[in-house]
């Protein structure tokens, strides 16, 4: 184990949404070169911690303690948390028509660099991450998300995470709605990114992103709490026996 900071902390966090209290105190230490998978069933809470680490103004975090790389976030607005290093992949990236992907991702690095930044070396940064995931050089010019299938989506959000390389990425439920050769492209992304100088907490209902990127530890969250955490044998174990098995281990039943 690294004998750095850890790359995200967090404490004992509350989250509500609408007055509803979806998250009910869950921790978790990321240090540097680790990936920490979150499985659960639908309406556990996994998607709801990753959007309030981020920042998102409908989740709101009623108590606990977040730390990137040693520096508290909660007090950040969602961009700041950005430009820190901490980057979310959403589980339904929207379109945004009008906007093309190269001027999106452009934008995005100058905000990330700051508003003097020597941008010389986009074009090179860009074209070579576009021919890394196998996304088609014409994606340039659409505007983003706009029409694209559900594979595509997902490529571009793991294009603008290599093009700002974060410290930490949260990924949420990047298997959502993609195609087994679409998983694979994604795939090795993340694990081109990956580093020992980062972090990954992926977000997941199923083993087969994780046949991909192996996770050092997988954490089960079940009605907004952490209720097992194991190693990469745990994911199988899921797989094969669904939740129920905890259930029963729970209740004795």
């Amino acid at each position: 184990m690294s004998d750095k900071k850890p790359i995200l902390e967090f404490k004992d966090i509350h989250v509500e949404v609408e007055g509803k209290e979806v998250v009910k105190g869950v921790s978790m230490t990321i240090n540097p070169g680790e990936i920490h998978a979150i499985m659960g069933k639908n309406g556990s809470g996994k998607s709801s911690l990753s959007n309030a680490l981020m920042g998102h103004p409908s989740y709101t975090i009623t108590k606990g303690e977040a730390y990137l790389k040693g520096e508290s976030i909660l007090d950040m607005e969602a961009d700041e948390r950005s430009r820190a290093g901490l980057f979310l992949a959403f589980q339904y990236p929207l379109a945004i028509p009008g906007v093309t992907v190269a001027n999106f991702m452009r934008a995005a690095l100058k905000s990330h660099r700051g508003a003097d930044a020597d941008m010389s070396d986009f074009r090179k940064l860009f074209k070579a991450a576009m021919t890394d995931l196998s996304v088609d050089q014409s994606f340039a010019t659409r505007y983003i998300n706009d029409g694209f299938s559900g594979g595509e989506k997902k490529r571009i959000e793991v294009l603008q995470m290599s093009m700002l390389n974060p410290a930490m990425a949260l990924l949420d439920e990047t298997d959502s709605g993609v195609d087994i050769d679409a998983i694979k492209i994604v795939s090795e992304g993340i694990n081109r990114y990956q580093s020992e100088n980062n972090g990954v907490l992926m977000v997941t209902h199923y083993q087969r992103l994780l046949n991909y990127v192996k996770p050092d530890k997988v954490h089960v969250m079940m009605d907004g709490k952490f209720v097992l955490t194991g190693g990469p044998e745990l994911a199988l174990k899921l797989e094969e026996s669904g939740y129920e098995w905890l259930n029963e281990e729970k209740t004795g039943v």
